[in-house]
């Protein structure tokens, strides 16, 4: 079953802030085009990353355990087989939303969000559906 455009446009609405796994300090990756976009038109970015020390301006995180705050939208940026371990360090980190990136599919990521009440988004793109969408965090 696909994301319906209820739930990203909720998650558009309801998340101010995005925690990004697999975010990339080269700016030619959409790893770190699409949090570089969405800092840009509103949303906190907060990467993770074991391998960098900031990306798009922001301190980054080497796993969701080490975030020092509540976690509640993570957006992955990393091959599909990698995203059921994903998805259980993001319901440990009482994450409320998981959002893979487009490409990445997991029916076993999706049965663990799913399973721990998160909302569940994949294989969409956070800047074609914020284009399509228009939601903006900046009049919030």
């Amino acid at each position: 079953m696909t994301a319906t455009d209820q739930t990203i446009e909720r998650i558009l609405r309801d998340y101010d802030t995005i925690t990004v796994v697999g975010a990339s300090a080269d700016p030619a990756k959409a790893a770190n085009e699409v949090p570089a976009y969405m800092r840009e038109h509103g949303w906190r970015i907060i990467p993770v990353n074991p391998k960098a020390d900031e990306i798009v301006g922001e301190k980054v995180y080497r796993t969701l355990a080490d975030i020092p705050e509540q976690v509640g939208l993570v957006d992955v940026f990393r091959p599909s087989d990698q995203t059921p371990e994903i998805a259980r360090q993001a319901v440990a980190a009482g994450a409320t939303a998981l959002w893979l990136q487009l490409g990445i599919r997991s029916a076993e990521a999706r049965d663990i969000a799913e399973a721990a009440g998160l909302l569940y988004v994949e294989d969409r793109c956070l800047i074609i559906e914020q284009r399509r969408t228009g939601i903006t965090r900046e009049a919030n």
